[in-house]
């Protein structure tokens, strides 16, 4: 029997396969304006699992918002695509046209929360005309009555008030306008929804209202998989499946949230996770110490590894080549030196 309208923007179909994003070797830029090509993303490659949560972290400029906007294919001046693949199901988005992208993409397979999301809606509009307006464009099949029973259904499953449909913004709390952005965001039911600092901005209690929202999305199949991004690691903890790690525009580490927050890897996690308050280390038992120096230019071509001016362990070898990925179990990093190495290195730091 074939799905009705409503069970399909219910999120009652779930998505087929595993795999429901691939990226391979992906390239943007950002062209200044001497035409300097600044490669904020530079050959990034990872896949994404249905049902998983995977965060990206890092610290301020590394790469992550560049990444995030890329992944959805639309690109404005000054960012740029290069080279790569973005692949959902069978599809590689970067072979769509602009309208196709829109039409069959954008928000149905692919949602995107932005940094500062509580500032996207329209003062002037109610929350129900944003809703409307979505499913007039994606969902022409739905009538308004059709479209208002969809939203209320959705608001009372994600435990927000369907009062709110008939609410201006301004009417709203900071952390109640985040809820709403994401519950409008994702009323498309896409396969992939990628969150970049959803929590920002935000005090705990809400916080943790958005955090819960965002599982409950993932629980309830509305989205098959989401990339949640941070620049704080304790948090992904508690939120991701798997971390990725960027530095300058290149993904340093990858691994499950535990392997990543208390046995990191790369001298770059490494100090980033000295760098942080973690709660379940023990507060009273930390010892912060800042990461010295700066990230390099990315205007420049780097020749070695792009830590290698900030770590602590550097050698002849880390300046010398292209820093391939390796691989230690079910962990990937980028480094030269082999993982007993460096946690004996990390041994005789901490000793």
């Amino acid at each position: 029997m074939e799905p009705n309208t409503l069970e399909i923007a219910r999120g009652e179909v779930s998505a087929a396969g595993n795999t429901v994003l691939e990226v391979r070797d992906l390239k943007t830029y950002y062209r200044t304006r001497l035409k300097e090509k600044v490669f904020a993303v530079d050959g990034v490659s990872f896949t994404l699992e249905e049902g998983k949560t995977l965060g990206i972290a890092g610290e301020s400029g590394c790469g992550k918002s560049t990444l995030s906007i890329s992944l959805m294919g639309f690109y404005f001046p000054p960012l740029h695509y290069d080279s790569g693949s973005i692949i959902i199901g069978d599809t590689d988005i970067m072979k769509l046209s602009k309208e196709q992208l829109r039409k069959q993409i954008l928000g149905r397979k692919i949602a995107y929360i932005p940094q500062a999301a509580m500032n996207a809606l329209n003062p002037t509009m109610k929350i129900i005309h944003f809703i409307e307006d979505i499913m007039k464009e994606h969902r022409p099949e739905l009538d308004k009555r059709q479209v208002r029973e969809l939203a209320t259904e959705r608001f009372e499953t994600l435990n927000l008030s369907p009062k709110v449909l008939d609410s201006f913004p301004n009417e709203l709390s900071g952390g109640m306008k985040q809820r709403t952005v994401i519950a409008i965001s994702t009323i498309l039911n896409p396969t992939v929804l990628i969150a970049d600092e959803p929590t920002s901005a935000l005090d705990v209690t809400s916080q943790k209202a958005v955090i819960k929202l965002l599982k409950d999305l993932l629980a309830k199949q509305f989205i098959k998989s989401m990339i949640f991004i941070t620049h704080e690691l304790p948090l992904l903890y508690h939120v991701a499946d798997e971390i990725m790690v960027m530095y300058a525009g290149e993904i340093v580490e990858r691994g499950t949230s535990q392997q990543i927050v208390f046995d990191p890897l790369h001298p770059y996690t490494k100090r980033l996770m000295g760098s942080i308050i973690v709660p379940e280390h023990g507060m009273k038992a930390q010892k912060l110490a800042a990461i010295p120096g700066a990230p390099p230019n990315l205007k420049h071509k780097i020749v070695g590894c792009r830590f290698a001016d900030r770590c602590l362990y550097t050698t002849d070898a880390c300046r010398q080549g292209k820093i391939e990925n390796r691989t230690s179990g079910n962990r990937v990093y980028r480094c030269h030196v082999d993982p007993g190495t460096l946690k004996e290195w990390y041994a005789n730091e901490e000793a």
